[in-house]
């Protein structure tokens, strides 16, 4: 392989990986936030104790999500440095903004939040949890708004001189439909993704009789969030196929294997043979759902990939513009139905544990618990392959092909080094994280709490704590 496509690989395999941090700090402050808050009003212990514990499960993926995200902002620079000369003065501005504002929101207050226990007045230190909650937010708006602009580019012009690209209009890049749909849909992906770990940690502590009276409302909580979570994706995610058609119209007809413009295109659940050409069969087909998605109307007509590249080809010039159908057709069933799983999990969750109850567990729902959180996980994270892959052969939509954004002086050979050490470090770290994570569930929430960790008792057990955070 060249280096473009080391490079490509290499970007993918980071982001991924870094990915699968992002919606777990993204949702799980919230909840840390939520038990905190009902402790402060309730005064009962309960709260308090899985505050702790899920505070501990939060900062240790927090940390985990910095150390692995700056990789990427050096990348732009060492394998994409065409792309940042190209795009600079218009993607740096919010990347900017995430770091100078956003990140510096949530990074201070959760200093505050992790140290201020005994040291800031109660109130003050539930403020300082809700402000980090807020800072991961926007933080996440500011990187979707970068990368939004990267689907469809707006707010900008081409300076003839120099031929780079100019922001001229701030607002355009940050409020876009493009961005502030991709958002919603991101945020409330996160909350099923967290939802789902506080449901599945839950469950897992009753199914085992630990610390039931602790769990039981984690474990309802998290499955209420990822059902009201699940309807938003969708919701959203239907806003988002929609905005996708408009601008993207290859990266739906990829998503769908569709060759040919069709009137009431139907939606195939599963398809084998060759999706990369026309030679596919769909095995499960929902009639006029592929139309819906794009248009609204069951009877909608949906353009196909032949048509888009012949478009294509008039607007941009000769060129192959199909992305690699395959990836596109899978990675978007498997965000759907892997959601959808937890969302069903959810549902049979509630149900078992619904009021006081309490039964002894079948051999299914044990089995399928523990792993439960994996599949919005995973459903995210092809999510975001899509949602990249799809727009190939563009790294910026019409403006610049990704083969023109890789860095001109670099070589395979430098980039098999980066990506071999990243791959070995990135596991080393995989392994700390699972470790420590395994560590602290087995562990359990704190048996023993003081009742009031703002007495500034110097002595108390939960003072202690700090060294675990």
């Amino acid at each position: 392989m060249n280096a473009l496509d080391l490079s490509r690989w290499q970007f993918g395999i980071t982001t991924v990986y870094h990915f699968f941090f992002v919606p777990l700090t993204l949702g799980t402050v919230w909840f840390v936030a939520m038990f905190q808050t009902m402790w402060h009003f309730t005064g009962k212990e309960k709260y308090l104790k899985l505050t702790k514990f899920f505070g501990k499960l939060f900062l240790i993926n927090f940390a985990m999500g910095v150390v692995t995200g700056i990789v990427q902002e050096f990348q732009f620079g060492m394998n994409w440095s065409d792309y940042s000369r190209f795009v600079g003065d218009v993607f740096g501005a919010p990347l900017a903004m995430e770091g100078l504002l956003a990140f510096f929101l949530e990074s201070t207050f959760l200093g505050l939040w992790i140290f201020g226990w005994d040291r800031l007045p109660k109130r003050l230190h539930l403020a300082t949890i809700w402000a980090a909650a807020i800072g991961t937010m926007l933080s996440a708006y500011f990187i979707l708004a970068a990368n939004a602009w990267m689907q469809h580019p707006v707010g900008y012009e081409i300076d003839p001189e120099t031929g780079r690209a100019v922001l001229n209009d701030i607002g355009a890049v940050l409020f876009q439909n493009t961005a502030v749909i991709a958002f919603f849909h991101t945020m409330s992906a996160s909350f099923l993704v967290a939802g789902a770990g506080v449901a599945a940690l839950g469950a897992w502590f009753m199914m085992r009789n630990r610390q039931v009276d602790i769990f039981r409302p984690a474990a309802k909580a998290g499955a209420w969030v990822v059902l009201v979570a699940a309807v938003v994706v969708s919701i959203t995610g239907d806003l988002d196929s929609k905005i996708m058609v408009e601008q993207q119209p290859m990266k739906m007809a990829a998503a769908e294997g569709l060759y040919e413009t069709t009137t009431s295109a139907p939606f195939s659940i599963l398809t084998i043979g060759d999706i990369a050409g026309d030679t596919a069969t769909p095995l499960i087909e929902v009639p006029g759902l592929l139309s819906f998605l794009a248009t609204g109307s069951f009877d909608g007509t949906v353009q196909g990939i032949n048509d888009v590249q012949a478009q294509y080809e008039v607007a941009y010039g000769p060129g192959n513009y199909i992305p690699y159908v395959p990836v596109s057709y899978w990675s978007f069933r498997l965000m759907i139905g892997l959601g959808m799983i937890a969302a069903l999990w959810a549902l049979w969750a509630l149900w078992r544990y619904r009021g006081k109850r309490n039964p002894q567990t079948g051999k299914i729902f044990s089995l399928v618990t523990p792993f439960i959180v994996l599949g919005p996980l995973v459903a995210m994270s092809f999510g975001w392959i899509f949602t990249e892959m799809g727009r190939q052969p563009w790294i910026v939509f019409g403006e610049q092909l990704t083969a023109d954004g890789v860095s001109p002086l670099l070589t395979a050979t430098d980039v098999w080094i980066s990506l071999i050490g990243f791959t070995v470090v990135y596991g080393v770290l995989a392994v700390i994280e699972v470790g420590l994570l395994f560590k602290y569930i087995k562990a359990g929430a704190p048996d023993e709490i003081i009742s009031d960790p703002y007495s500034g008792d110097s002595e108390s057990d939960d003072k202690q704590l700090y060294f675990a955070y």
